[in-house]
């Protein structure tokens, strides 16, 4: 299918991370010019994707004389940060940040990664600083922008917060039996992240929430290590993300990847 997106070459933040790594691997299937930003540019993840084509830049989040240098030359920007790396305050300075040099470097189409239901007064902090972070990109005024906003990833389930209890034949989670939780694949979101390039003109000033499928999920243990992801579960039990999993795929044309079928390949 013929691209109608620009054909220069996109800045991946977060490249060697979950979303970052996502967005930049749909967008070298598709041969597209993919700049990496990375911290480590001698690490695996790093040279795994120089491998698949991408060119390599160190830069920092943190270091705006860095983000400066990795904005010349580029049509897009894909923008990702992580709360539980930064923390809060952290991660909206560095989403603003990556925003504002963008805007000032000439970048002519920006996507910013937020997080499903991040427009919905959540009250929870790292769902509160990421609707700052849009409000941002929104007043900058690129010629086009896109916001996506996934939901909790399935990959999750990978970590430490949740895999020992899996390794022992437990789920466990501190939300209500009862509760649906909507759930997303990262390799979705890197199809979508590779969508918002395709199709700028068609996307711009889009929000999409965007998920691929929900698990009741019971309760098992007490949480405890942090507060602002207590609050989020709270928030799941009381309220809970809303997208139309169903309408999204009829109208993006992308194929939601299930549970079962992510847990079948993940990497145990």
């Amino acid at each position: 299918m013929a691209r109608s997106g620009g054909e220069g070459v996109i800045l991946v933040t977060g490249a060697t991370g979950q979303q970052g790594g996502a967005v930049a691997r749909a967008l070298l299937a598709q041969r597209r010019k993919v700049r990496a930003l990375t911290r480590r540019p001698d690490g695996e993840a790093a040279q795994a994707l120089a491998q698949l084509g991408a060119e390599i830049v160190r830069g920092d989040l943190n270091d705006p004389d860095s983000l400066k240098r990795a904005v010349q030359g580029v049509w897009g920007v894909f923008a990702v940060q992580n709360t539980w790396e930064a923390g809060v305050e952290a991660e909206e300075a560095q989403g603003k940040r990556i925003a504002e040099i963008a805007k000032r470097g000439g970048v002519q189409h920006f996507v910013y990664t937020s997080v499903g239901s991040a427009n919905r007064k959540t009250g929870i902090p790292h769902f509160d600083n990421k609707w700052r972070v849009e409000e941002t990109v929104r007043a900058l005024g690129f010629p086009s922008h896109v916001i996506i906003r996934p939901v909790f990833f399935m990959e999750n389930f990978l970590s430490p917060w949740f895999r020992p209890g899996i390794e022992q034949g437990k789920l466990q989670m501190s939300l209500m039996p009862p509760t649906v939780l909507q759930m997303i694949a990262v390799q979705d979101i890197g199809k979508y992240g590779a969508l918002a390039f395709e199709q700028p003109g068609e996307l711009n000033r889009r929000e999409i929430d965007i998920a691929g499928d929900f698990e009741q999920v019971p309760i098992d243990v007490v949480r405890g290590f942090s507060e602002d992801y207590a609050l989020m579960l709270e928030w799941f039990d009381r309220v809970g993300y809303n997208v139309d999993i169903r309408g999204l795929a009829q109208q993006y044309g992308i194929k939601p990847t299930t549970l079962a079928g992510w847990a079948a390949r993940a990497a145990w």
